[in-house]
């Protein structure tokens, strides 16, 4: 067995648990090596901390498949963990540009990937729902008999859609497509979440560390979530610690934020695959 193949039966029994797990988005082969050494089970990319990173928006417009491939790669590199990849629209409403996406995905050592049904236009902000099956149902086609699985998102929530009736209508078409994950992010209670989870017939990621309520890994998980991802909160929350730093040195003159500070030698030990004194 490959260890490609291996990764990807980790990821997949994961999901087959009866319960949530937590899969993290690290943006760079560094934030991945320290989430590894925490002990999550598998990752996930995000293309809102990688732009981020990079000084840009997380826009298709800013963002390209090469250079997100190439940053999952380093990701997948980094660790032994299995890695997911956020693939945004797929780089094309063509259904077979997201197929080629998927191809590239897997061949770059990714266990899985998500495509969403945002088209990134502001006036016609969603794919219709059949060019969204076409798109998903070419995606699981390009997957079949690949060491991948495929997350297919719904987007309405998070782009001025409150609709749940059409976001469960778009996942269960997604899965009967060929969808082997099912990601409606934005969902705005535990209730909502319930509510998709009972009406799907494939496991369900979750998202946390956006605006709006949060709950425990409990509550999701006895809601029916399988997954739950943090997004690109993990990224901000790091540049918001950045932030903080600087403007007490800035406005302070002062330097108390290095008592928070990871120690160098911790640093040196993660980045060589080890792990910190204080975490063995």
């Amino acid at each position: 067995m490959s260890d490609q193949q291996r990764r990807y039966e980790r990821f997949k029994s994961l999901h087959e648990a009866g319960r949530a797990f937590v899969i993290p988005n690290p943006w760079d082969a560094g934030s991945a090596r320290i989430l590894a050494s925490l002990g999550f089970d598998a990752l996930a990319t995000t293309s809102a901390g990688y732009a981020f990173s990079k000084g840009k928006r997380d826009s298709f417009a800013s963002l390209t498949r090469d250079e997100l491939l190439e940053n999952a790669a380093e990701i997948v590199g980094a660790t032994d963990l299995p890695v997911s990849a956020d693939l945004e629209d797929g780089f094309g409403p063509a259904p077979e540009t997201c197929a080629e996406t998927i191809r590239l995905a897997c061949g770059i050592g990714l266990v899985g990937g998500s495509i969403e049904d945002a088209t990134g236009d502001p006036d016609a902000p969603i794919y219709d729902l059949s060019r969204s099956v076409e798109r998903i149902q070419a995606a699981a086609e390009a997957s079949r008999n690949l060491p991948f699985l495929l997350t297919a998102r719904a987007e309405n929530f998070l782009w001025g859609r409150p609709d749940l009736d059409d976001t469960i209508r778009r996942l269960q078409a997604f899965s009967a497509a060929g969808a082997d994950v099912l990601y409606a992010p934005g969902l705005p209670s535990l209730d909502a979440i319930r509510t998709v989870c009972a009406n799907v017939d494939k496991p369900v990621n979750v998202v946390m560390g956006l605006k709006g309520p949060t709950f425990t890994v409990a509550e999701l998980s006895d809601a029916g979530a399988r997954r739950i991802s943090v997004g690109g909160s993990f990224a901000r929350a790091a540049l918001g610690a950045l932030m903080r730093a600087a403007e007490e040195v800035r406005n302070r003159g002062t330097f108390t934020y290095a008592a928070d500070a990871i120690a160098a030698g911790d640093i040196v030990k993660l980045m060589s695959g080890e792990k910190c004194s204080d975490r063995e």
